[in-house]
């Protein structure tokens, strides 16, 4: 059996993991009993059994020691008191002592290093293998969460919020920062759950959050002083031999690794610091003030947070009852994180009154159970606290380093707090989608609904005769008037008859009917178009802004030109209707024939509502040409070519108001609006994470 008191391998900083007071606090690595390669199994799977390390006894023997070594533990190695000691502690001492370094001697004390070329646990010998070694899922849970994760990073990938509604920036945000999370955090932590714990120290300006950090990591990492903000890039201190998981790995791979401070703030930047002071297995990542007058330090600050295994934060006893504080505390409630508080700059006459009023603050919201230390205040000297503020602190972390089961729960926590608070934020992102797509389609239907009534008013106009004013009936008059209208029949002597060219009046009447067509149908274009606008004014926010898109209050410069085609082709498919169907009834046709042209004018007129507001303007002209066409035609044959010109005109001039309906479509999609299925597809890969976990 091991002696509790077996020697601590030094690190070239004079001190074990026990030692709070000394120049150089927590040096060096945990006692070889805590695993050099930690084996840490994804949360719910089990590996095949133990890894045995070198010079480790039976699994019968003696559990690695509950408490730290002290210092007289160390005092006593030093000076040769080990004759209990295991004979496979003395291999382990003579490895240290051949080792190239400080830190090549704190790894063989658990299991060697695979950068020396040879692994004795699982007995490969390819060099440059990782330090720690990961131990794989079961390949079809693996594989289904994988799987769910992608679906799920690329569902809310595909989401775009362009229209600028209530809650949309909140929702982009949102968006922002689960992909950030799945990306720096969720992703490699479920591939790589034996990678240190990242702990991330947080809290309001001027609490000492760095100053703290250089404190627990032995020397200054991270700047202090009384400029704020004075944390404009996080900096991250770990282990030597911990630092390549966060130079090289997946965990907060969303940024870029820096070796120093940069002289101004790097948004997407990280800076690696090694300290051997730092126990292995942990690492603390300094953040920007959660308060900070700088925007974008709020921004950088949540998505450290949202990237941690454990969150510290550190508050101080002026400011703990501030509304940022409570934010970040409820920010942590709701992600179930795993939580610690450090109230700092607590004076010594007034401490258990601050703490009973902060505990009870805790307990009303739920964080009664919550870790708290407190430091006292006092004097920073080269930016750092005295170890007795902190020895409390460097305590619980040495033993979440040294303590396998109580980090890997730490993380297995955090990680399912983060997998469970997607249960309501990404319906919540869902429902912002679906708000922006019902937006969107009211809009679509503001479109529709000022062309639709453009449409009805042309199909009223066109039936009821108020488009026979003007030249329209003049020219109609003068041709009805004039002997022309009849002269369009022509009597059968004997011989076929030729048919009778139509007059001068004749085109003249077709070019006014032509000219009428097309002002209507301008008039309508222009009348829909403001009306588009004015209904998406009426819309706050989205509508405003899309309203004043440029042209899109006023029909194209080539209306004009589009709509005479239009009109034109009807008029020649009228023409062509009478010619192919305007059978002439067999009595009549015995003893007349007729000019299409003129007839095909006349049936235009009949069609268009001659003498439906004014009949005895009709009368006074002549022969109503209903009853002409009716006696020519016959009644169901004119009923058949009534229908089929109608409907042409307005199959045509539908397609000429569709034609511009596109230009607000255009509008609709350069917002950046999904469609209607990309909220089904988030359902779907939050239900499809569930059931893969």
């Amino acid at each position: 059996m091991r002696s509790a008191a077996r020697k601590t391998p030094d690190h070239g900083t004079g001190a074990g993991p026990g030692e709070t007071v000394t120049d150089e606090p927590g040096a060096g690595d945990p006692p070889p009993e805590s695993p050099g390669e930690r084996t840490v199994a994804f949360p719910q799977l089990r590996d095949d059994g133990p890894v045995l390390r070198p010079g480790d006894p039976e699994p019968t023997t003696h559990d690695a020691p509950s408490e730290i070594p002290g210092p007289d533990a160390e005092d006593d190695t030093e000076n040769g008191a080990a004759d209990d000691t295991d004979p496979a502690d003395a291999v382990e001492e003579t490895a240290a002592t051949d080792a190239a370094g400080a830190e090549e001697d704190a790894r063989e004390t658990g299991a060697k290093d695979p950068a020396d070329g040879e692994n004795p646990e699982d007995g490969e010998g390819a060099p440059g293998e990782d330090r720690v070694r990961e131990i794989p899922m079961p390949e079809p849970v693996s594989a289904a969460l994988t799987d769910a994760l992608n679906q799920l990073r690329t569902a809310v990938k595909d989401l775009h919020f362009g229209l600028d509604v209530p809650g949309s920036e909140d929702a982009r945000q949102a968006q922002a920062a689960v992909l950030a999370q799945l990306d720096d955090y969720v992703i490699p932590r479920v591939h790589l759950s034996t990678a240190p714990a990242l702990i991330v120290v947080a809290g309001s300006t001027g609490a000492g959050k760095s100053t703290i950090v250089n404190s627990l990591a032995g020397r200054r990492v991270t700047a202090t002083g009384v400029r704020r903000p004075t944390t404009g890039t996080p900096v991250l201190a770990a282990h030597p031999g911990d630092l390549e998981w966060y130079a090289r790995g997946d965990l907060l791979g969303g940024l870029e690794r820096l070796d120093e401070p940069p002289a101004e703030a790097a948004p997407g930047g990280v800076v690696l610091v090694p300290s051997p002071s730092m126990p292995a297995g942990v690492a603390l990542l300094d953040t920007p003030d959660i308060d900070s007058v700088v925007e974008e330090h709020h921004e950088i600050a949540h998505r450290m947070l949202d990237a941690a295994d454990l969150w510290v934060f550190v508050t101080t006893a002026s400011r703990y009852a501030d509304a940022p504080s409570w934010g970040l505390l409820r920010r942590a409630k709701e992600r179930r994180a795993r939580l610690v508080i450090v109230l700092s700059r607590v004076p010594a006459r007034s401490r258990d009154v601050i703490m009973k009023h902060f505990g009870r603050m805790l307990k009303e919201y739920g964080l009664g159970d919550v870790e708290r230390f407190v430091i006292n205040e006092t004097s920073v000297q080269e930016g750092r606290l005295p170890e007795i503020e902190i020895a409390e602190l460097r305590m619980w972390l040495t033993g979440l380093s040294v303590d396998d089961d109580r980090r890997e729960e730490a993380v297995r926590t955090t990680l399912n707090g983060v997998l469970n608070s997607f249960r309501t934020r990404l319906p919540a992102l869902a429902r912002h989608l679906e708000t922006q797509v019902a937006l969107r389609a009211d809009l679509r239907s503001d479109v529709d609904a000022a062309y639709m009534g453009a449409l009805t008013e042309i199909d009223e106009a066109t039936r009821d005769g108020s488009l026979l004013r003007g030249e329209v009936l003049a020219r109609w008059q003068d041709f009805a008037g004039s002997g022309d209208l009849m002269r369009t029949l022509q009597l059968r002597r004997g011989a076929k008859g030729q048919q009778h060219q139509g007059p001068e009046r004749v085109r003249g009447l077709k070019a006014a009917i032509r000219t009428g067509l097309e002002a209507l149908v301008t008039s309508a274009v222009e009348r829909a178009a403001e009306e588009v606008v004015t209904r998406w004014r009426q819309r706050a926010g989205a509508g405003d802004r899309l309203a004043a898109t440029p042209g899109l209050g006023r029909p194209p410069e080539d209306i004009a030109r589009r709509t005479a085609r239009t009109v034109a082709a009807w008029q020649e498919h009228v023409t062509e209707l009478i010619r192919t169907e305007g059978v002439t009834k067999r009595s009549v046709a015995k003893l007349v024939s007729f000019d299409v042209e003129s007839l095909s004018l006349i049936f235009m007129i009949s069609l268009l509502g001659y003498g439906a507001t004014d009949p005895q303007a009709a009368t006074a002209a002549g022969a109503l040409p209903q009853r002409l066409l009716r006696g020519l035609l016959g009644a169901e044959s004119l009923r058949s070519i009534s229908a089929k010109a109608r409907s042409d005109l307005r199959a045509r001039i539908g397609l000429l108001f569709d034609e511009e309906t596109l230009r607000y479509v255009d509008a609709l999609d350069s917002a950046g609006i999904p469609d209607e299925a990309a909220a089904t597809r988030l359902y779907q890969a939050t239900y499809t994470l569930e059931v893969a976990r």
